[in-house]
C-alpha cells in the first residue's frame, strides 16, 4: 500500500478517518465552547485554560485503572463505548446553569473513558488494513487532527459570534452523534485481541510488563519527553506574539503536516529508520534561536522547521508495535498517547511558570534546551528498540515492496 488512493479505497479506513475528523471538530469547538463560557462565569484564566486543555492528564487515571479495554474489548464496541460516553458529555454541557464544577467532571469522565479505549483505535490500523501501512496510516490520521483541530476552532471561533456556547454544544452533539453512527455501522466486529478481562490489576501487570523491557522502556520515554518540552515552547507562543500567535500556531501546525506527509508517505522503513536522530534533534534546535528574540517572519519559519521533526513519532511507533505482544497492541499504543498527552500538559504548565520568571523568549530558548539535552541522554537507549537490517519489522518484512508509503 504506497498511495493515499490505496489508503482510502478501504471501506474501514475511510469510516474511520471521517468519523476521527469528526470526532476532533466536536472536541475543537465544544472545548472553545466551554472555555468562553467558563471564562464568562469565573473570570479565570487558569480555569479557562484547564477547562479547554486540561482533560488530557485523565489519562494518567486511565492508564493506571483500565487501560487494558483497549485490548480486552472487541475494537468496534471499545470505540463505539468511547463515542456514547462522549456523546451523552456533550449532551449534557448544552444544559444551561450547569454548575462548572459538573461541567469539569463530565469532561474529565469524557477524557478517563477516551483515555483506556484510544490505544484500540491505533492498534486497529494494523487489523484493517494490508501489511505495511500502519505509518501511512497514521501519518495521514496525525494529519487530519492538526487540521480539524485548525478548522474546528475556526468554526467554533465563528459560530459564537452567531450562537450561545450552548448552542455550540448542540452543533457539537450533532458531530458526537454522527461518529457514533460511523463508528458502529462503518467498522466490522472483530473478537478482542485477548481473553483476559479488563481490570486494573491487568492493566499495572501489562503496564509492567512493557516498561520492563529495555527497548520499550526507551522508545516510550523517547515518545513522551522531548516532543513534550517542545510543546512547552509551543505554549509560550501568546506571551511572545501576543494577538498575532496564530501564525506561529499555523506555522507549526504546517511543519507537522509536512513531517508527517514526507515521513509517511514517502520514506522507506529503512529510510525512517536513519531519519530518527536526524528529526529527534531537528525538532529542539531552530527553538534555541529564540534566544535571539526573532520577528515573527523568522519565528515562523523556526516554528514551522522545528515541527517537522514531531514526525519522528512515526517511526519511533512503528518500532513500539514490533517490539510489543499483539495481545498487548492497544495497550501499549494507548500507554504512549496518555503518556505524551500528560507530559504536553505539564510541560505546558512548567512553560509557563518559567516565563512568569523569564522573559519569554529565554523561557522557550531555556525549554528547548532542556529537550535538547533529554533527547541526547535518551539516544543511547534507543540501540536497544531500533530494528535492524537483517530483523525487519515483522509489517515490513511481509510487505511485498518493503516500504509503508
Amino acid at each position: 500500500m504506497r498511495t493515499y488512493s490505496d489508503l482510502f479505497n478501504v471501506r474501514e479506513f475511510r469510516n474511520l478517518f471521517l468519523a476521527n475528523c469528526a470526532g476532533i471538530a466536536a472536541h475543537t469547538s465544544s472545548a472553545l465552547a466551554l472555555g468562553s463560557l467558563t471564562y464568562a462565569v469565573t473570570g479565570s484564566a487558569v480555569l479557562t485554560a484547564l477547562s479547554m486543555f486540561g482533560a488530557p492528564l485523565a489519562g494518567v487515571l486511565g492508564s493506571l485503572t483500565l487501560l487494558s479495554a483497549a485490548d480486552s474489548l472487541p475494537p468496534r464496541r471499545a470505540l463505539t463505548l468511547a463515542a456514547l460516553v462522549a456523546l451523552a458529555g456533550t449532551a449534557v454541557q448544552v444544559v444551561p446553569g450547569l454548575p462548572i464544577g459538573v461541567r469539569f467532571a463530565v469532561i474529565l469522565l469524557v477524557a478517563y473513558v477516551g483515555s483506556i479505549t484510544g490505544g484500540a483505535r491505533w492498534a486497529l490500523l494494523n487489523d484493517i488494513l494490508p501489511a505495511g501501512a500502519y505509518v501511512l496510516a497514521r501519518s495521514t490520521m496525525n494529519a487530519s487532527v492538526g487540521v480539524m483541530q485548525i478548522a474546528g476552532f475556526g468554526a467554533g471561533g465563528l459560530l459564537l459570534v452567531w450562537l450561545t456556547p450552548y448552542q455550540v454544544f448542540l452543533v457539537a452533539t450533532v458531530l458526537r452523534a454522527l461518529v457514533v453512527a460511523m463508528t458502529w455501522f462503518g467498522l466490522r466486529e472483530r473478537p478482542a485481541r485477548t481473553g483476559a478481562r479488563a481490570s486494573a490489576a491487568r492493566t499495572l501487570r501489562v503496564n509492567r510488563e512493557l516498561w520492563a523491557d529495555r527497548g520499550r522502556r526507551a522508545l516510550f520515554l523517547n515518545l513522551w519527553l522531548p516532543n513534550g518540552l517542545v510543546v512547552g515552547c509551543e505554549a509560550l507562543f501568546l506571551p511572545y506574539a501576543g494577538d498575532r500567535a496564530g501564525f506561529l500556531f499555523a506555522a507549526g501546525a504546517l511543519g507537522m503536516l509536512v513531517g508527517d506527509v514526507v515521513v509517511g508517505r514517502f520514506l522507506s522503513p529503512a529510510a525512517r529508520r536513519r531519519c530518527v536522530l536526524p528529526l529527534r534533534l531537528l525538532l529542539p534546535l531552530p527553538y534555541l534561536a529564540f534566544l535571539l528574540r526573532p520577528d515573527l517572519p523568522l519565528a515562523m519559519v523556526l516554528a514551522l522547521v522545528a515541527s517537522v521533526g514531531f514526525a519522528v513519532a512515526l517511526p519511533l511507533q512503528e518500532w513500539l508495535i514490533d517490539r510489543s505482544p499483539p495481545e498487548a497492541h492497544g495497550q501499549a499504543l494507548g500507554l504512549h498517547q496518555n503518556g505524551m498527552l500528560t507530559g504536553q500538559a505539564v510541560f505546558a504548565a512548567l512553560a509557563g511558570g518559567i516565563a512568569d520568571v523569564l522573559p519569554t523568549h529565554r523561557a522557550v530558548a531555556l525549554m528547548a534546551g532542556l529537550s535538547l539535552v533529554t533527547t541526547l541522554l535518551l539516544t543511547r537507549g534507543l540501540r536497544y528498540a531500533r530494528p535492524t537490517p537483517d530483523v525487519l519489522p515483522h509489517h515490513a518484512a511481509r510487505s511485498p515492496a518493503g516500504r509503508a508509503g
